[in-house]
This record gives C-alpha cells, structure tokens and sequence, in this order.
C-alpha cells in the first residue's frame, strides 16, 4: 500500500510544490486525498452520480493542466471547494438550457410554429427512429426505452436493471451514435428534437 503511495505522509504543500513541477505520482496522492471531498460536494449540488463524476475529472484535469501556478494557492481546500461549486453551476446552466430548448422546439413543432416541412420530416423521422431503437442489441434497446420513451434518470434505470450507472452512460452512448448515423443528413432542429435527454 505505502509502495503504491509513496507521498501518502507529505505535507500538503510539499505535495502541491512537487506537483507544479509536473510529478504524476504527487498529482496521484491529492488526488486521492480529495477526490471524495470533490465527488461529495458535486452531488449534493447536482444530485447526480453521474455529473459529480464528471466534475470530479473535469477540477482535477483543471489543476493539473494549471499545476505550475499551483504553489501560488495559499488554501488549497477552499480554492477546491470554490472550483467544485464553478463546475457544479457550470452543469446546472447547461442543463437548465438544454432543457428549455427542448420545450421550445417540442412546443414549436406541436402548436404549427415549424412549417409544414418540419412537421413531415418530424413524422418520418419518428417513424425511423422506432426502426433504428429496434435493431439495438436487446439490453440497449431497453435501456434507451427507460431513458427516452419513460423519462427514467440514469441512476433509475441502472436500479432497475441491476446494472451500474456507467454501463447505462455506456449503452446510451452507444444507442445514440447509432441513431445519429442514421440521421447524419436530417435537419438540425428535428435532430436535436429527437435526440435531447428527456
């Protein structure tokens, strides 16, 4: 155990000295030393395992990509603390907008706003998605459904199933990549319809 951390018992800010000057096994061990904090913090602000994970790996990319200024921070904890909150509103906005548009351009298509053009196309399309979601192999097909067609959270299908929330991130992933390659040529606006996370 002490072999694979070998600055386990160095002072914190010997460890970020070390880490300015590009050593991965320093990065390493404030890594592990406040990665839980990070993930605890972005999950109460975001209540989603799967963002906090993200924003766990997006502030420590951060403080590695700036590591040469890093000596310069005076309380290391706080600034994370500051950094984690930054991340964490950062991915409420965007998901905040991402849902607004898509209740715009739902609202659109449903009350005539798009033209008689979009409302084919989106007809169609419908009909072709149905198609492509049946050829996915059967587990992704089910857990596209859930996600899609039922509204689940990815941490509500995974309960469901009995699978972990990245197998659910994974067969998404790969559900929608098949699907947009069979829309690759349609209309922007129908894509983003057809496509958003409910």
């Amino acid at each position: 155990m002490y072999a694979e951390r070998p600055y386990k018992n160095v002072l914190e800010s010997e460890l970020l000295i070390k880490v300015s000057t590009g050593d991965q096994k320093a990065f390493t061990e404030l890594f592990e030393r406040h990665q839980t904090l990070v993930y605890d913090f972005s999950i109460k602000l975001t209540r989603s395992k799967i963002q906090a994970e993200e924003i766990v790996q997006n502030v420590f990319i951060r403080i590695w990509l700036n590591r040469a200024t890093i000596v310069n921070i005076e309380n290391f904890g706080a600034y994370l603390n500051r950094a984690t909150r930054n991340h964490s509103y950062t991915v409420l906005k965007k998901l905040a907008a991402q849902s607004n548009r898509e209740v715009e351009l739902t609202e659109q298509v449903v009350s005539g706003g798009a033209n008689a053009e979009h409302l084919v196309l989106y007809n169609d399309s419908a009909k072709i998605l149905k198609t492509v979601v049946d050829t996915l192999p059967p587990q992704r097909k089910l857990v596209y459904e859930l996600c899609h067609e039922q509204g689940l959270k990815y941490e509500e299908v995974a309960a469901k199933l009995n699978i972990s929330s990245g197998t659910v991130h994974t067969h998404m992933k790969l559900a929608l990549k098949t699907i947009r390659a069979h829309f690759k040529h349609m209309d922007a606006m129908l894509l983003v319809i057809m496509l958003m996370k409910r």
